[in-house]
């Protein structure tokens, strides 16, 4: 038997998400509404302004991977990353990507040491891997998107290209997976990510990529259009393994930073990770002085 005040608290819950549901919606476009063209702003500009609001970003994320693994702001990852991270914003913007890159290396290096030499600094020991790559992870959130951007001539089509086809991956993802439904992309992950959301996300993906190439002056379509079905495969699998993390730590969110999205990790996984995927092909093509170059022109 259930009691009319067990029935009654199951009712006010259900109002209760009823209710939370639209606050949480005119959150999210609030945030959106102020976030989006900052950013925009930020990446129009380029230069000093572009590469510090990419540490910023970087900063966040370092802090919400030390929150999720150490449960509190740990200075055996914080001082190191930190530290990577200034070094690298100095670097690349008086023109030494290459360097800005190895500073992210060495301090991943010196984060994982530190959490080996002193595991019990403070209560908890953080296993060498995690510190090491919280570094890495937020470094790629600074280089990708600031070593892109550099070039004065491709830099801009190239951010542009890079978040036009992760953007429409998400959003193709999640109006295919809602739609459409059916068997889990990967349930022991993700609840809700459905197979049919990762094949519609790669749809949109491709075809904006492939739009934003057209509308630039890129003249090997096919060529481009590989490239953004693997930044868009890549953007989902940010995406997955962002999940994975919290999901390892218990965590719903990475943190609360923004109101109604929940941290930067869970606005910016995939775009980091198909950020330093498309910064590597373009230095494999084109080395570290012109990216994307190499990302572009085929």
């Amino acid at each position: 038997m259930i009691s009319g005040d067990q029935r009654d608290n199951g009712t006010d819950e259900k109002a209760s998400s009823v209710r939370r549901a639209p606050n949480n919606l005119l959150l999210r476009v609030a945030s959106a509404a102020v976030l989006a063209p900052l950013a925009l702003a930020a990446a129009d500009a380029g230069g000093w302004i572009f590469f510090a609001a990419c540490a910023v970003a970087a900063a966040g994320i370092l802090w919400e991977w030390t929150r999720l693994v150490a449960a509190r702001a740990d200075g055996r990852i914080l001082l190191p990353g930190l530290s990577a991270l200034f070094l690298a914003l100095m670097l690349a913007g008086f023109g030494q990507p290459g360097a800005a890159i190895a500073a992210i290396a060495l301090g991943a290096v010196i984060a994982g040491g530190a959490a080996a030499l002193w595991p019990h600094q403070v209560p908890g020991a953080i296993p060498l891997g995690w510190a090491a790559g919280g570094v890495l992870y937020a470094g790629a959130a600074f280089l990708g998107p600031a070593l892109l951007r550099r070039d004065p001539q491709y830099g801009l089509t190239a951010l542009m290209f890079l978040a036009g086809t992760v953007w429409m991956t998400d959003i193709c993802a999640y109006g295919a997976g809602r739609a459409v439904g059916g068997p889990l992309l990967w349930p022991r992950v993700s609840p809700n990510k459905t197979w049919a959301g990762a094949v519609g996300g790669l749809v949109g993906g491709i075809a904006v990529g492939v739009l934003v190439a057209y509308a630039s002056g890129i003249g090997d379509l096919p060529a481009v259009g590989t490239v953004a079905l693997v930044l868009s495969v890549l953007t989902q699998v940010g995406d997955l393994f962002e999940s994975a993390v919290k999901r390892r730590f218990g965590a719903k969110d990475s943190s609360g930073l923004i109101p109604g999205h929940g941290g930067l990790m869970d606005r910016l996984d995939g775009f980091l990770v198909a950020a330093v995927a498309a910064l590597a092909i373009g230095i494999l093509r084109h080395g570290t002085d012109a990216p994307a170059v190499g990302l572009l022109i085929w």
